[in-house]
């Protein structure tokens, strides 16, 4: 899994890049389209048209990678739903702490900076 960055700026050139990765994502949404992903992820990437290092990012779960890659955090959290993942669980990747680490500084105020 690749290291999260100090942020992201989901501007729109990332969002350009991201389109194939948020338009699967986003198609989570759907009950029969979660289903189908389900069934087979890596048919449900190839029709989605990825590139090889979002499909990678995807089976993987890599979700550094998936930002990397222009994926929003809006769209990779339908993703992360269809897992049983938290928003807790993503902070705690991007920040490098536990699910649990993340939702008691969330509680105390949120990281402080400087």
């Amino acid at each position: 899994m690749g290291k999260a960055q100090d942020n992201y700026l989901h501007d729109l050139a990332a969002s350009r890049r991201g389109y194939a990765i948020n338009r699967l994502c986003g198609s989570l949404k759907n009950a029969e389209n979660r289903r189908r992903f389900s069934q087979d992820e890596a048919a449900y990437c190839d029709a989605h048209g990825l590139s090889p290092e979002q499909r990678k990012a995807i089976l993987d779960r890599d979700w550094v990678a998936m930002l990397d890659l222009g994926g929003s955090i809006f769209y990779t959290f339908k993703l992360a739903v269809l897992d049983d993942r938290s928003m807790q669980y993503l902070g705690g990747v991007f920040t490098e702490m536990s699910a649990e680490e993340f939702a008691a500084v969330m509680r105390s105020g949120g990281r402080r900076f400087g």
